[in-house]
C-alpha cells in the first residue's frame, strides 16, 4: 500500500451492500454509503480481496474539509484552534463554527463538532464492518488475524479520538442485527472507563498479530504502531508502566529513528537520505498520492492551513488561512530552537520566502501573520494535482518516534527512572539544537508542546496534564488570554446524534 488512492481503493462494499438496511436504524452517525463489488465469497477464501476490504477503511481518512472528518480541518480546528497553541485565523467572522471553538463557546449545534463525531463513527463503521467479514475468513490464520488487528487498531483509534474530545460515547463493537439496531447499548453512552477498555483491548490484539515495519506495505498499520498508540493511551490512563513498557518495546526495537533535520520531516521527499514521507521517524501517517481525477489527498488539509491573502492582496494566496500558530507558543520558544522556523510561517517586514523559493509578500498583502509550516505543500518542489488545491497530496503524520520518547520520558519520570527521562529528552532537545536540561513534568510537557506543536495533539495534551496537575489548563489558557473552565474538558455531545437517537444519548455536563 505504497499510495491509498481515494478513488481506486474505496472497496468497503460488501458490508455495506448487504447492511445498509440495518445500519439506517444506527441512525445518522453510522451512514456510510454503498461502496464497490466484493462478494462474501471472495472475502472468506481471497486473503487478496480481504486485504483490499481492510484497505477500504483507511478511505475514510480522504473525506474531510466540511464533511464527515477524521484528521482534516475540522478536526484542526477541534485540536489546534480549540488549544493554546493556535488561534482560527482567516478573517475574523469567517466560519462561525470555528470562532466558537476557538473562543471557547462551543454549543451542542456546532457543525464541526458534528461533523467530526461522524467521521470517526463512519470509520468505526467500516471496521466493523471488515471485521465482520473476516471472521469468515478461510485461508491461513496468520494472515486473516493480522487483517483482523488492522482493522482493529484502526478502530482503536477512531475511538482513542472520540474519547478524547467527547467522553464516554456509544461502544459499537459489531455491525448490529436488524434487530439490534436500536437496543439502547447502541443508542446510549458507555462509559469513558468502558471505551478505554475497549481500546486496549483491540491494541493488544493488533499488538500481538500485526507484522512490524518492513514486513508489510508501506503506510498499513504495524506492531509498532500498535504498540505505540498503545503507550499513548496508557499514558492518559495514568498507568505509566504500561506507557513506560510499550514505548519502550518500540524504542528497543530499532526500527526508528530521529530525522536529523527537524524541518525534513514533514517534507514529500528526502533530502540526502533524511526526512521526507515514511521517513524513519515516521509510525504511521496517512497516505496520499497522485492519480488521475485529483482525489488522492486528504480533503481540504493543507489548503485550509495556507496563508491568505488580504490588505492590498496582489497574489495568488495558498489557502485558507486557517489554524495560525499563537503569540502563547511563539513565546514558549527557547532561543536557538530550530522548530521553531520549521514550525511557524511567520509574515516578514519584507516579504517571507518559503523553503522552495515562494515568496510570500509583506504583512500588507497576508490576511495573518502567522502560518503552520507543518501543513505546506509546495505547489512547485513538490508533487501537484493539476492545479486541484482542495487534495494536496500531504502526507499526516499520526505517530511519530519523537512522540514515543516523550512518552517514555514522561512515564519513565512518573515511575522514578528519571536517568531514563532525561536521556528521552537529550535526544528530542538535541535534535532541536538546544541544550540538554533536568526531567521533570513541566519540561518534558514544555518539551511536548514544541515538539509536537501544529500536529493536532495539543488540546488533549492539556486536557490531560490539567488531570495530573489541576490548574494547569487554566494557566494555558490565561497565557493565551482565554478563561478556561472544567467543562471545556470535553466537547458536547452533538445535538443532532441526541435528536436522532430519541433522546437516549444525554450531554455532556455543562452544555
Amino acid at each position: 500500500m505504497k499510495k491509498i488512492y481515494n478513488k481506486n481503493l474505496n472497496i468497503i462494499a460488501v458490508c455495506m451492500l448487504v447492511l445498509t438496511a440495518t445500519l439506517s436504524a444506527c441512525k445518522h452517525y453510522l451512514d456510510v454509503n454503498p461502496q464497490g463489488k466484493i462478494t462474501q465469497d471472495d472475502i472468506a477464501k481471497d486473503p487478496n480481496a480481504a486485504k483490499a476490504l481492510v484497505t477500504g477503511i483507511y478511505n475514510v481518512f480522504y473525506i474531510g474539509g466540511f464533511d464527515p472528518d477524521i484528521d482534516s480541518f475540522q478536526f484542526v480546528i477541534m485540536t489546534d484552534i480549540a488549544s493554546d497553541d493556535a488561534d482560527k485565523g482567516s478573517s475574523p467572522d469567517d466560519y462561525g463554527d470555528a470562532k466558537q471553538i476557538d473562543n471557547l463557546q462551543t454549543s451542542a449545534t456546532n457543525g464541526v463538532v458534528n461533523n467530526v463525531w461522524t467521521g470517526h463513527y463512519q470509520g468505526v463503521a467500516r471496521a466493523n464492518q471488515a471485521l465482520d467479514k473476516l471472521q469468515n475468513a478461510q485461508f491461513d490464520a496468520a494472515t486473516k488475524n493480522a487483517l483482523i488487528g488492522e482493522a482493529k487498531f484502526l478502530r482503536a483509534y477512531f475511538y482513542f479520538n472520540l474519547v478524547r474530545l467527547y467522553g464516554g460515547v456509544p461502544l459499537l463493537d459489531k455491525v448490529p442485527l436488524a434487530s439490534e439496531a436500536n437496543q439502547d447499548k447502541y443508542q446510549t453512552r458507555a462509559t469513558a472507563d468502558a471505551i478505554y477498555a475497549f481500546i486496549i483491548s483491540d491494541l493488544d490484539f493488533a499488538a500481538a498479530n500485526l507484522p512490524d515495519k518492513g514486513a508489510t506495505d508501506v503506510g498499513r498499520a504495524t506492531k509498532s504502531a500498535a504498540q505505540s498508540l498503545e503507550a499513548k493511551v496508557y499514558l492518559y490512563m495514568k498507568n505509566y508502566q504500561k506507557a513506560y513498557d510499550l514505548s519502550k518495546a518500540v524504542m528497543d526495537g530499532g526500527k526508528y529513528s530521529l530525522v536529523k533535520d527537524y524541518s525534513l520531516i514533514w517534507r514529500q521527499r528526502a533530502i540526502n537520505g533524511d526526512g521526507g514521507n515514511n521517513n524513519s521517524e515516521s509510525i504511521f501517517e496517512i497516505q496520499a498520492g497522485i492519480n488521475k481525477d485529483c482525489s488522492a489527498g486528504i480533503n481540504l488539509y493543507s489548503v485550509s492551513q495556507g496563508p491568505r491573502a488580504g490588505g492590498k492582496f496582489g497574489w495568488a494566496d495558498l489557502g485558507f488561512g486557517f489554524n495560525n500558530p499563537s503569540a502563547s507558543l511563539l513565546a514558549e520558544y527557547e532561543a536557538n530552537d530550530v522548530r521553531k522556523a520549521a514550525t511557524v510561517i511567520s509574515i516578514n517586514a519584507h516579504g517571507t520566502v518559503l523553503w522552495d523559493g515562494f515568496r510570500i509578500p509583506s504583512q500588507d498583502s497576508v490576511q495573518n501573520s502567522t502560518y503552520s509550516y507543518k501543513a505546506y505543500h509546495s505547489r512547485t518542489a513538490e508533487d501537484n494535482c493539476g492545479g486541484n488545491t482542495d487534495r494536496l497530496p500531504k502526507q499526516v503524520r499520526i505517530l511519530r518516534y519523537a512522540d514515543i520518547l516523550l512518552i517514555n520520558a514522561e512515564a519513565a519520570f512518573q515511575l522514578g527512572r528519571t536517568g531514563e527521562a532525561s536521556t528521552d529528552l537529550t535526544l528530542v532537545r538535541t535534535r532541536a539544537g538546544l541544550p540538554s536540561t533536568g526531567a521533570s513534568l513541566l519540561t518534558i510537557w514544555h518539551e511536548r508542546r514544541m515538539e509536537l506543536a501544529e500536529e493536532h495533539d495539543r488540546f488533549f495534551d492539556i486536557v490531560r496534564q490539567d488531570a495530573v496537575m489541576p490548574g494547569r489548563a487554566a494557566a494555558a489558557f490565561a497565557a493565551h488570554g482565554k478563561t478556561w473552565a472544567a467543562k471545556y474538558a470535553l466537547f458536547p455531545i452533538p445535538q443532532t446524534q441526541i435528536d436522532l437517537s430519541g433522546g437516549r444519548l444525554k450531554q455532556n455536563t455543562g452544555y
